[in-house]
């Protein structure tokens, strides 16, 4: 099919901090606080680059800036060996909810895979009931500081690790104890979905919902297994669908303009025909390198195309630590960069609402108060 590259919206001048926001693709051990992890570390006797705050934020930032998502994965390193307690995971999961909360998020989904975090001697139900415990301490001190959030766990589990199964049937044990979903996370590239064949059949015959890290470091064909071997309902990043859409530019003589003519490809027609949320994050993907076949710069990102083209893009922060944003920064670049005004966002912000895993009936609730709550803006 062939369509028309429309135009965007006009820029806007709004503190967007306050706005409701959905968090879909967050990591747990991509979001501690450097004074954490320092004071974490020292109870653990883990030796870190720094121990000063600042310039350990920095050092995370600068490690993950390198454009390959094998060295953005190795900064990890550090966090996840202050996470070995159920001290350590309770504290993570309290203030991830409670920063989330700071940035406007209303509805968070947090991804980790609990089989790195045994080291110390904890089984992976206690590593999952630690981070939950952590979690609704974390949404109590939100309410009584009178705000309201919600949060699901996302329960992973390592695709060059043989632990599929076994971590599928976790997440099925704790559905209804916090986690709403399962995914597979890591180096992508050589690591198809199909290796977790067996154990997404068993998360479909439980009804259990995945999403799928894909199109990130690897492209087409890891999405293709996504969305066939592992049933995937959302893409992880999913932005190299880009990669099977075609763009032919025309000039326009009578206008004197030059159109841009977008033919889609049998998968990437699919995805968006079918509404298959793709959970993007702009500068973790900027920085991994996942965008580096359409350009050096933020401007390249294919999201403004997918998003024009009516592909059901999310918007998110993948490791806030590593790439030093917040979901606020990521709605202002958006809106610096492609010009989007509030309907745009509001747009985006209900597609991850519409894409989450909670029931229909909280869904709902959740949609209706992110629209009146723009509604509200006047």
């Amino acid at each position: 099919m062939t369509e028309p590259i429309v135009d965007a919206a006009p820029a806007i001048d709004f503190d967007l901090k306050s706005l409701p926001k959905v968090s879909l693709h967050d990591h747990l051990d991509g979001g501690l606080r450097p004074a954490t992890i320092i004071e974490l570390a020292q109870a653990v006797g883990h030796t870190l680059p720094s121990t000063d705050p600042v310039a350990l934020g920095q050092w995370f930032r600068e490690s993950a800036d390198s454009g390959s998502l094998v060295r953005y994965l190795e900064t990890f390193d550090h966090t996840v060996a202050v996470m070995q307690t159920y001290e350590g995971l309770f504290r993570v999961a309290k203030e991830f909810v409670e920063d989330l909360a700071d940035d406007g998020v209303v509805y968070g989904e947090v991804r980790w895979a609990p089989e790195q975090h045994l080291q110390k001697g904890l089984s992976l139900d206690e590593a999952v009931e630690a981070v939950q415990e952590g979690l609704e301490a974390g949404v109590e001190a939100v309410s009584e500081s009178g705000h309201e959030i919600q949060v699901g766990q996302l329960i992973t589990a390592m695709r060059h690790a043989d632990r599929g199964q076994e971590i599928a049937e976790l997440a099925v044990r704790h559905r209804n104890k916090g986690a709403v979903g399962f995914d597979i996370a890591g180096a992508e590239d050589g690591f198809l979905p199909s290796r977790f064949k067996d154990a997404f059949t068993y998360l479909a015959q439980h009804n259990f919902p995945a999403t799928v890290h894909a199109g990130e470091a690897a492209g087409l064909e890891s999405i293709q297994s996504a969305l066939v071997d592992g049933r995937a309902l959302r893409l992880g990043h999913g932005v190299r669908i880009a990669e099977d859409i075609m763009v032919e530019f025309d000039d326009d003589e009578e206008a004197g303009d030059t159109v841009g003519l977008v033919t889609l490809g049998d998968l990437s027609s699919w995805v968006r025909d079918r509404g298959i949320a793709l959970e993007i994050c702009p500068s973790s993907n900027l920085q991994t390198g996942a965008i580096a076949e359409f350009g050096d710069g933020i401007e390249s990102h294919p999201l403004d195309m997918l998003y024009q083209l009516g592909f059901n893009v999310t918007i998110n922060t993948d490791n806030r630590l590593m790439s030093g944003v917040t979901l606020t920064d990521e709605f202002n670049l958006l809106v610096e960069t492609f010009d989007y005004d509030l309907d745009d966002l509001l747009e985006l912000t209900l597609n991850a609402a519409e894409a989450s895993f909670l029931p229909l009936e909280e869904k709902e609730a959740l949609v209706e108060y992110i629209n009146d709550a723009y509604a509200n803006l006047g």
